[in-house]
């Protein structure tokens, strides 16, 4: 007798997804662009693309425009608390043509073409939107033990201040100048 399998019940973040195909842009230009707004929330990504002079910058706003649309048109979600959970470019076919050169000969021309892929999910409030910065250690040196036995009140010496850092520097003779 086969027992029915029944899936977990844990819940997954619902995830809006919007796609452009075929756009004319190298996709290598394009993932210059795309890099600057995975993670971000949606009203930081409209602000970075809106700012961003690239070309590419034009068509993946409308993209993330119409990921956007897709959820609060489908999911019933809030646009400006959605964030960029993925944002990725993928190759489309590439387009060859040809341009007629000197004494008969012909060049080949590629129009790279490219998809647009952006999906977006509901923010977290404990998830930070940035990566966190690194913490940056203290050093661990030790105090010498006669500056913590020492009275409140008593004047205190360091450590640097009564060893020199060098040695003094010799004298010049007569002998040596000759």
């Amino acid at each position: 007798m086969a027992r029915a399998r029944t899936a977990p019940a844990v819940e997954e973040p619902q995830e809006v997804r919007a796609q452009a195909k075929w756009l004319r842009i190298t996709p290598r230009k394009a993932r210059l662009v795309v890099e600057h707004i995975r993670g971000r929330t949606v009203p930081e990504a409209r602000t970075v693309l809106a700012f961003t002079p690239r070309a590419a910058a034009r068509e993946i706003e409308k993209v993330l425009a119409s990921a956007v649309a897709n959820a609060e048109a489908n999911h019933g979600l809030i646009g400006d608390d959605l964030v960029v959970a993925a944002a990725y470019v993928d190759e489309g076919p590439t387009i060859k043509r040809w341009r007629a050169r000197a004494r008969g000969r012909v060049a080949r021309i590629k129009k790279h073409t490219c998809h647009v892929t952006i999906r977006l999910v509901p923010s977290e409030t404990s998830t930070p939107t940035r990566r966190p910065r690194r913490r940056q250690e203290a050093p661990t040196e030790e105090r010498p033990k006669a500056e913590e036995s020492k009275p409140q009140g008593a004047p205190t010496k360091k450590a640097e201040d009564s060893q020199p850092k060098r040695a003094p520097r010799k004298k010049k003779t007569e002998e040596t100048k000759a």
